[in-house]
């Protein structure tokens, strides 16, 4: 029996977004010269305010307003129309130390808070991720791109978007063809509905996604309010980590609720996010399975993880329980462990704050890596 399934994305302009790229951009800003520091870092954003707070421990010194402008400038936020803009919104730092009681916890090694974390992958798409979630970012990064590159051919957009894309599946799991497509775009005040709508589904949607997955009964909801000026911070507060569903697999998989960004990789909120996924990406590109989940746990202050749970949906080629036991023997989960395979201690993280953590292909992304194949096709 087939079946629809749907995920989102939003682009770098929107309010939540904005303050993932500030707190990334902190913690790059400091990793550049310290590259052992504890970075914690949360952004909230409104109508001409950027709060920034947190926990960093650092010998670095860095001038967090000129981080945020430059953050906010380069996202596009660069006109007092909008009502947010990089040279006039109010930077307040309300940054501290981190904890003592942590900190004893990580010198040692140790796992800097307790959580549970999911990596996954599937063969549905070249990038090994659900398609619904790769089609979402690549549709926001396409208008991005165009804004920042070709904003001729579109030139009313502004910086603040989302997309939505339900995808048909058949009874076996297959992806085969595209039911809806969702975007609203902001755009400037002149904008007509209608030339929005016109360009968006061709020099956008039909640049994106296959002309093999459209059809007649493709529905396309562009601006569906009819309106979308205001928008960005203006339009709405944003926050750090309030869209971890974005960053990671669309609802597709699991999540453990734990946010990325800001959080310097000795949080295994993160690093070991990213070995879930690293771990799950090798075993389906090693054939050991058509799709994986792998869960880890950690207890805060114990390097080890608690527990491994792998979940093959039934397609693997060996057994759940012999794919955990490999990983076990085969991986380093260690916090120790992650950040020295994947080279975590970079200033890389700014870049993943928006279009999804997981399925990109840069050099940088270490965790998109298939070099555990060879490794792992052993146990086949």
């Amino acid at each position: 029996m087939s079946y629809f399934f749907t995920s989102e994305s939003v682009s770098e302009g929107h309010p939540d977004k904005v303050s993932d790229a500030i707190s990334d951009g902190i913690l790059d800003a400091i990793y550049k010269t310290d590259p052992t520091a504890r970075v914690a870092c949360e952004t909230f954003v409104t109508t001409g305010l950027v709060l920034v707070g947190g926990e960093v421990t650092t010998s670095a010194y860095i001038e967090v307003p000129d981080i945020v402008r430059q953050t906010v400038k380069n996202i596009g936020y660069t006109s007092a129309d909008y009502k947010f803009d990089s040279e006039s919104c109010s930077v307040l730092n309300a940054i501290h130390s981190q904890s003592p009681d942590i900190a004893m916890g990580v010198d040692k090694g140790g796992a800097g808070d307790q959580g549970l974390m999911f990596g996954y992958a599937c063969d549905q798409t070249p990038e090994l991720m659900p398609m619904p979630i790769m089609y979402a970012h690549k549709l926001v990064k396409r208008l991005a791109d165009i804004r920042k590159n070709n904003l001729k051919l579109m030139p009313y957009l502004r910086p603040d978007s989302k997309s939505q894309v339900t995808i048909e599946y058949d009874d076996k799991n297959n992806p085969v063809r595209v039911d809806t497509v969702v975007i609203s775009t902001q755009h400037d005040a002149d904008a007509k509905q209608k030339k929005i709508k016109e360009d968006v589904i061709e020099y956008v949607i039909k640049k994106i996604i296959p002309e093999k997955y459209l059809d007649k009964k493709t529905k396309y909801f562009v601006n569906p309010t009819g309106r979308f000026e205001i928008g960005g911070p203006h339009g709405d507060s944003g926050l750090t980590g309030r869209k971890i569903i974005v960053d990671t697999y669309g609802g597709w998989a699991p999540h453990g609720g734990g946010a990325f960004s800001g959080k310097d990789p000795s949080k295994v909120d993160r690093s070991a996010a990213y070995a879930a996924r690293h771990i799950a990406k090798n075993v389906v590109g090693a054939k050991l399975a058509k799709e994986c989940l792998v869960q880890v746990a950690y207890a805060i202050g114990v390097a080890q993880p608690v527990s491994i749970f792998v979940d093959t949906k039934g397609t693997g080629k060996i057994s759940d329980k012999e794919i955990s036991s490999m990983i076990s023997k085969e991986v380093d989960l260690t916090p120790k462990g992650i950040i020295e395979r994947l080279n975590l201690r970079r200033p890389i993280y700014q870049k993943t704050s928006a279009y999804g953590h997981f399925g990109r292909n840069d050099k940088d992304f270490t965790w998109e890596l298939l070099d555990l194949v060879p490794v792992f096709k052993k146990y086949a």
